[in-house]
């Protein structure tokens, strides 16, 4: 394994280092201000952000997360992950080089099952314009974190699918044009052949955002809206995979999405531990500064420490979905997700104590980031949930073997755990 980036990644991650500490930096809060005032239904971005990505496309940094050769640049995950953390140091990064979700997931499964006439009416404007997609699987009246119990119901009815449902956590909806909802499409099939994705417009008949839920006291244009499908009506054709494959799209869906999440809670903790070090190096308190007291100088050590093993979980699972494919890296997948998740808070957390009460303000990104990240510890699945799939994967893999066995097929075990497929 060498996680040495390539030539081509490494040109990458500084052309969009330069980038983000010229143009994105300097008018972060301005364009946030500017989404929550601007982004409307057919408004999907504010204009400070559509000048911004214009530039990134002239620029060649543009929808860099496509390893299809076909729509994007064909990195493998492992390049695209180091250049993600990068953007993951801003809110707005992601959304300035079109790598933002649920936009991402949406473009890969629309690549990868969508049809011809799909990817021209719905991918096209995506990769060359500024459409933006939501994505809609949480209900609030079943568990989040297992779809195999979603209840919003799709029928075939004289040519079209009517949807009937409720669902909330749309994220992105709000100036999107289309959502793709993951609804159940044979109720009385095995649990994970029951629903099927569908692609939405969202002014599809019965189509009704109700709201942008308010998330974590951020009141606007959150991303996360509550929907209600009254009877919606799309045409069969905006089936997208198959009948019954809901489950296996969305699981598609969710492995590359996991590394990029968890490369950008990299490069939050990053710039997180970079506001730590510059308040403790500069501010003065109790005769001397931050930087010499040993509670400070512990946050920073283990900031370090735990960034940079988080760093290396990421990139060996990356490297295992490059090498061997995604379902033989969805256990270091499902571990990463917990590692990322609960790291970046810890570092934020400690950030926060460092500045003190600016850091509960908005006057530096890190209270708002804290927000943001929080979300991650449940997104994609919660992490008691992740922590449970990898128990039960690590004891199943012991449920058939002696009590005691030689040090030496101990050692062999290990090493086939952490470098080849189980």
């Amino acid at each position: 394994m060498d996680f040495a980036p390539s030539a081509r990644a490494l040109e990458l991650i500084g052309r969009v280092s330069a980038f983000v500490e010229e143009h994105v930096y300097p008018v972060e809060e301005e364009a946030l201000r500017a989404w929550d005032e601007e982004v409307r239904p057919g408004v999907g971005y504010p204009d400070i952000l559509v000048a911004l990505r214009e530039r990134a496309k002239a620029e060649g940094l543009w929808s860099l997360f496509l390893p299809d050769e076909r729509f994007g640049p064909g990195l493998s995950n492992t390049d695209y992950g180091m250049v993600c953390e990068i953007m993951g140091r801003s809110i707005i990064s992601p959304m300035v080089f079109n790598c933002s979700a649920p936009d991402t997931g949406n473009m890969e499964i629309l690549a990868e099952y969508g049809t011809p006439e799909q990817q021209e009416r719905w991918l096209q404007p995506m990769l060359e314009q500024h459409s933006r997609s939501a994505y809609s699987m949480t209900e609030p009246d079943t568990a989040g974190s297992d779809p195999t119990g979603l209840r919003t119901r799709a029928e075939l009815v004289n040519g079209e699918w009517v949807i009937h449902g409720h669902k909330w956590f749309t994220s992105g909806a709000v100036g999107a044009d289309f959502a793709i909802a993951m609804v159940v499409t044979d109720p009385d099939a095995a649990p994970h052949n029951r629903a099927s994705m569908i692609i939405v417009p969202v002014d599809a008949p019965g189509f009704e955002l109700v709201r942008s839920v308010s998330f974590m006291g951020e009141s606007g244009n959150s991303g996360h809206c509550e929907i209600r499908y009254d009877h919606c009506r799309v045409p069969e054709d905006n089936l997208l995979g198959g009948r019954g494959e809901g489950f296996t799209i969305g699981q598609a869906r969710l492995g590359p999405g996991r590394i990029h999440h968890c490369m950008r809670m990299i490069g939050v903790a990053e710039r997180a531990l970079e506001y730590m070090c510059r308040r403790a190096t500069s501010r003065s308190a109790f005769g001397g500064i931050l930087a010499e007291k040993q509670f400070v100088q512990d946050f920073v050590a283990k900031s370090r420490m735990e960034i940079d093993a988080t760093r290396l979980m990421v990139l060996h699972a990356a490297w295992k979905m490059d090498t061997y494919g995604k379902r033989e890296a969805r256990q270091e997948i499902s571990m990463i997700k917990v590692a990322a998740a609960q790291m970046v808070m810890r570092v934020l957390d400690r950030s926060i104590q460092v500045l003190g009460a600016l850091g509960m303000t908005d006057d530096t990104p890190i209270a708002r980031l804290w927000r943001e990240q929080r979300a991650l510890r449940l997104a994609d699945g919660a992490d008691e949930v992740h922590k449970m799939v990898i128990a039960r994967r690590e004891l199943n893999r012991w449920a058939d073997q002696p009590m005691t066995f030689p040090a030496q097929q101990r050692a062999e075990e290990t090493y086939a755990r952490v470098s080849v497929p189980s």
